[in-house]
């Protein structure tokens, strides 16, 4: 269940957010949801991943729909891609990786903090 809620959130900061701060602002954000959640490193990795990785490809799925534009086409041309869709495919993968180690980084910050046990028995 935290691991939706913080693929929804993700997404919620992503899609309301991105239009006014700069995707660094948007990782920090990402991390410290993550941090809140108190998931495992592999787990906040997918959940943030998956979110930032899935609203990028909306969004930019959406504006390339909605202009009309032969821009994306252009720019996969350029850069040796092929098509337009291959650019949102890269656009979502930069995405993930962005969302997904954002994400990492605030559960092992909070597992840095976590204090441990001085009396364990380690034989």
């Amino acid at each position: 269940m935290r691991f939706i809620l913080l693929i929804l959130l993700t997404i919620g900061i992503v899609i309301f957010l991105n239009p006014f701060l700069p995707y660094w602002v948007i990782m920090i954000l990402i991390g410290i949801s993550s941090s809140l959640f108190g998931l495992k490193g592999f787990v906040s990795f997918l959940g943030g991943g998956l979110g930032m990785g899935l609203a990028w490809l909306a969004q930019a799925l959406y504006i390339s729909a909605q202009t009309g534009s032969s821009l994306p086409n252009k720019i996969g041309e350029l850069m040796g891609l092929g098509s337009g869709m291959t650019v949102a495919a890269v656009t979502a993968i930069i995405g993930l990786l962005l969302g997904g180690f954002s994400a990492l980084s605030g559960s092992l910050l909070r597992n840095l903090s976590r204090k441990t046990p001085d009396n364990v028995y380690r034989g």
